[in-house]
């Protein structure tokens, strides 16, 4: 089975280590790089194709917003699933990820099985929480509520 390519792209080198970190302890990702603003990103981007990117919003010369409009308006990379990883977590912050396209939201802080529940979930379309969710509804219908 082949890897799951993550790209990491955060302006805090202390996030991009605990991130990498974090995500090479699952046998199923490989993080093919990181990058500390969108500039750096998008040449990353089309050099390591990765499956799935991890992006933070509040970064220096570009936000994240603002790459992630710039991928969802390239037929080259409007596929690749992006996941904000930021402590912006307001409506109006996940309304405009939603508008631009974003995949995946999580605010921070953050459960490690959370991020790694969404890689999962942005590329193969199998979403474990619902498949809970799901299973516990089904076990209700089944059994019946009194």
């Amino acid at each position: 089975m082949n890897k799951i390519k993550v790209l990491i792209i955060d302006d805090s080198a202390v996030v991009r280590t605990i991130l990498t970190e974090a995500l090479s302890t699952d046998p199923a990702i490989h993080v093919v790089g990181t990058a500390p603003d969108p500039f750096i990103a998008r040449d990353k981007i089309l050099e390591l194709k990765p499956d799935v990117l991890t992006l933070d919003v509040e970064m220096p010369r570009m936000d994240g917003y603002e790459l992630a409009g710039h991928m969802k308006n390239d037929s080259r990379l409007r596929d690749i699933p992006i996941i904000v990883i930021t402590s912006r977590t307001g409506e109006k912050h996940r309304a405009r990820a939603d508008q631009i396209g974003i995949e995946h939201y999580i605010g921070k802080p953050y459960q490690e099985v959370e991020l790694l529940e969404a890689i999962q979930s942005v590329v193969t379309g199998f979403d474990p929480l619902a498949t809970r969710t799901m299973g516990t509804t089904t076990i209700i219908e089944e059994g019946g509520v009194d």
